[in-house]
């Protein structure tokens, strides 16, 4: 069996080689060095080098594959996190000796255990069979920053992961948890740093800014292994679901050889279950199609093989960019693979372009996209694919369908595979915390208190009395309307706006039709 192992699995530079076609090697021989940014690359099996390539080794396996590794030359903690070749696992695959290359100055060590995407499993399942060796790994970590307080971040409803982290943490008195909701993307970066210790950092700033560091749960676990067992980063944990013989339901698979084919994975899955539509590697928000042929990499979470697409058949169709989504090339392949025609497409009102890429102002929390959803009426738009998070695709469904606009999200194929509701309106509460008792012990009884929230139907009550008193019914009308705090209300471009400034800043906007 060959093994594709890529030259790039990591933000940066690809890697150069070091060994010529025809070595033999072991698991954990090194293969390949970073040239600039980046992080050397080891053999995940035993066997033969066959081929080199610009982007990939080959890699012939020996039949027989021994369960041991050549181990990392001794060194410090620092140095073996730099030798064995860990990136990141929860987004673009920094390497993880740079970023915990930091001084924190007795700061903050967040684990992102949220699991944020749909589907995907591995990360829990990992805190339930092996969370010792994650906390093992936590407090080198910590060590390492020179972090005084140690931080799982976690959803709230993966009570028996949450029951493990609580057991453990009675001893520990510098490491604790704190809840999350179980809404899309409370694992992204900020929203982290925002949910666990209070501040807001700007779509330019790193959780440094906040005196942390945010670091995925998976990436924890190997880094213990590199620098107690001076393992080499050569397996991935992956989660595998959607149209499979043998059920939808998510199946999770610990320590997976780099460079193993997707389709040999969805094998070992029981195999595609008929007609599909498209297989995703990584999340139904953020992942991207692939082929049967692709490798597992340093970053790949998840496998999804997708029921077959809805037909549009060439509608006029608006897309909606979202941070939190696919980028415009991934929608504009969904658009295609739906048989839509794209006439428009607009980024959320909140997301910010930084060098290329979208970044949310504010991640989870939406100001409202009815003004999109007029612009993509008046395209002549009878059809719109989002890819919103939970509370923006509530906003969008708040004036889309009252224009006319049929709304189809991203996940919409995926969530329809696997007999999960549609994502259209928020169903879950967006506050959920920890008690004084854990938020004293991780150091954070004087953060900010959660943002208190205002019963949408006072506030439009308010909004409708005050519009009804003060301000002249045209289309034209500007005008801002002095009500009590904390709401402040104006009208523009048919576009009812409320912003209520208490806590963090919150926006909420729908149509108004006169």
């Amino acid at each position: 069996m060959k093994y594709t192992l890529l030259l790039k699995q990591h933000i940066g530079a690809p890697c150069s080689p070091v060994l010529p076609v025809g070595s033999r090697v072991c698991k954990g021989t090194l293969l390949a060095v970073p040239t600039g940014l980046g992080a050397p690359l080891h053999s995940s099996v035993d066997g033969i080098l066959t081929e080199i390539t610009d982007t990939a080794l080959i890699i012939e396996a020996s039949e027989s594959q021994s369960d041991t590794f050549l181990s990392l030359e001794p060194g410090s903690d620092e140095e073996l996190l730099k030798a064995s070749g860990l990136v990141g696992m929860g987004g673009a695959g920094f390497p993880t000796s740079v970023k915990c290359h930091i001084d924190l100055k007795g700061g903050f060590i967040l684990v992102n255990a949220a699991e944020c995407e749909p589907l995907l499993e591995h990360n829990i399942h990992q805190l339930e069979q092996n969370a010792e060796k994650t906390m093992d790994g936590l407090k080198r970590i910590m060590k390492l920053c020179n972090a005084r307080k140690g931080i799982f971040a976690i959803k709230e409803k993966h009570a028996g992961a949450v029951g493990i982290l609580k057991k453990l943490c009675e001893n520990e008195p510098d490491i604790s948890f704190h809840l999350l909701p179980d809404l899309y993307p409370m694992g992204e970066e900020r929203a982290v740093v925002r949910e666990v210790l209070g501040p807001l950092l700007k779509p330019t700033e790193l959780p440094s800014a906040a005196d942390a560091v945010v670091i995925n749960v998976e990436t924890v676990l190997r880094a213990a292994e590199a620098m107690i067992d001076r393992r080499p980063y050569i397996s991935k944990n992956v989660s595998v679901a959607g149209k499979l013989k043998g059920g939808t339901h998510t199946r999770v698979f610990f320590d997976v050889p780099l460079g193993t084919t997707v389709g040999h994975l969805i094998e070992q899955a029981g195999g595609i279950d008929g007609e599909y539509g498209e297989i995703i590697m990584g999340g139904p928000f953020t992942g991207h199609a692939v082929s049967l042929d692709t490798p597992i990499t340093k970053t790949t979470g998840g496998i999804i093989v997708t029921a077959p697409f809805e037909n549009l058949n060439h509608a006029k169709t608006g897309l909606l960019l979202c941070a939190c989504g696919g980028n415009q090339a991934r929608m504009e392949d969904i658009a295609a693979k739906m048989n839509g025609d794209v006439v428009l497409i607009q980024k959320c009102k909140q997301a910010a372009d930084i060098k290329g890429t979208l970044k949310c102002e504010n991640p989870g929390n939406c100001p409202g996209q009815a003004q999109k959803c007029l612009n993509f009426k008046k395209a002549g738009c009878t059809d719109i694919i989002i890819g919103n998070c939970s509370d923006c695709t509530n906003t969008v469904m708040g004036s889309a369908p009252k224009l006319g606009l049929r709304v189809h999200h991203q996940t919409d194929h995926v969530f329809d595979t696997v007999s999960k509701e549609r994502m259209r309106y928020l169903t879950t509460s967006k506050t959920c915390g920890t008690t004084q008792d854990e938020q004293e012990k991780a150091g954070m009884k004087d953060m900010p208190k959660p943002v208190k929230m205002h019963k949408t139907n006072d506030i439009q009550n308010q909004a409708e009395a005050q519009n009804s008193a003060d301000m002249p019914k045209t289309a034209d009308t500007q005008k801002t309307a002095e009500v009590q705090d904390p709401a402040n209300i104006t009208i523009e471009n048919n576009v009812l706006r409320i912003d209520i400034e208490e806590g963090r800043d919150i926006h909420i906007e729908f149509p108004v039709f006169f």
